[in-house]
Formats: C-alpha cells, structure tokens, sequence
C-alpha cells in the first residue's frame, strides 16, 4: 500500500544566511545508494542519545545501520535531496522494516556489535515495538538525518514537510520515534504528537512516540 507516491521527484527550497534560496530536488533512494544513505544517517546520529546509548561503538553503529537502511531500501519510500545533502527513511503501511532474514540475523548482529549488551539493547529494541501504534495502518519515519555540513540550512524539516505532503496526499496518518528529546519541538511544528515515551533500560535516554493524523 502506498509505494507509488514515493515514485515522482519533488524538490526542497535550501537556504544559507545572506544568500538566495536554491531548490534541491527529492527522489527515493534505490538499493545502490546505500553506502551514502548509512553514511548521511551515520553521521546526523553520531551523538544521538539514545544510539549512542545502545551501540556506543561508532564503527559497529555504522554496522547497525547499514542493517536497518537495507531493509528500509526494499521499498522506495527512503528519500533523499540531490547531493544527499539530507535523507528520509520511511516503512510503508504495508511494509515491514527488516526482511526475514533480517529478523533472523539481527540476534547475532547483536551479539557481534555490543557484546554482553545484546540482551539490554533487545529490550530497548521491544519497547521500541511495544510502543509502536498499531490499530491504523500508517506510514513510520524510522530515521531522519543531515550532513554536519548542510545543517542549520532547515534541511531536515523540509524534507520531512516535503514528504508529508506525499503521504497527505494518501490521507494517511504518520508515525516516529524521537530519539532525542532536544528534536521534538521541530516535530511539532508539523503536527506531530507525542503519544507515548519510554526509557531503555537501567534509566537509560527517553524515546518519544510522535503520531501525525492523516489531512
């Protein structure tokens, strides 16, 4: 459900202090950008609370996401600006965020990347799922993330208006988990809500659970 929308370019206004606007065009990523998709990701996260909580390791959270943004790329629904200035990775309605044998990698994955912590960062990993709404089929922002060097420009909001007005256009409603409670206010200002909120475990970083109601 809801793949097609993702299909067509759109286009983004980017905008520096004192200089004019210039227009970034949208498209979805295929399954040959991902070195530069988990790149853009790597980097916007790299001082994430609640990530940098799980998988303290950068390196072996670059690993992390390359296994999440491969899932993610089986759909055409993870956008991204031109330069890959900025990028948006979403799971459809009908989607799931890892295949099978995603799923079934993902203990081992685990256990390689954090150690003694696997059990700790799978519970983190289900309260995630636990709180995840699931009585109206939606579409879930699993990752949003910025260049350091293309930040400050609003990138990442716009992008995310821009592909808001592509689900709108489905009159479907949106979901995300906010990982860092300093980005909920951006959110808002598009109509997020926080529904829930959770710790990882050992009173370890706050999640916020945002839902947007289909226009």
């Amino acid at each position: 459900m809801g793949s097609e929308a993702a299909k067509g370019i759109g286009s983004i206004e980017a905008r520096r202090p004192g200089l004019p606007a210039t227009t970034l065009a949208v498209a979805p990523a295929v399954p040959a950008d991902a070195a530069t998709v988990v790149d853009v990701i790597a980097e916007a996260f790299l001082n994430d609370p609640t990530w940098s909580w799980a998988v303290p390791d950068p390196v072996a959270r670059r690993r992390w996401w390359t296994h999440w943004i491969d899932g993610a790329l089986r759909y055409p629904w993870t956008l991204r600006t031109e330069g890959f200035e900025t990028v948006s990775v979403w799971i459809p309605p009908s989607g799931t965020e890892l295949s099978a044998d995603g799923e079934q990698r993902l203990p081992g994955l685990l256990q390689e990347l954090v150690g003694s912590r696997a059990s700790e960062v799978a519970e983190l990993l289900r309260r995630f799922d636990e709180a995840h709404p699931r009585d109206e089929p939606h579409y879930y922002l699993s990752l949003l993330g910025t260049r350091d060097e293309h930040r400050g420009r609003g990138l990442g909001m716009a992008l995310l208006k821009e592909n808001l007005a592509r689900i709108d256009a489905e009159r479907m409603p949106a979901y995300l988990e906010s990982s860092n409670p300093g980005n909920n206010h951006r959110y808002e200002s598009l109509g997020f809500l926080s529904v829930v909120s959770f710790r990882a475990p050992g009173d370890g970083p706050v999640v916020t659970g945002m839902w947007r109601t289909r226009r």
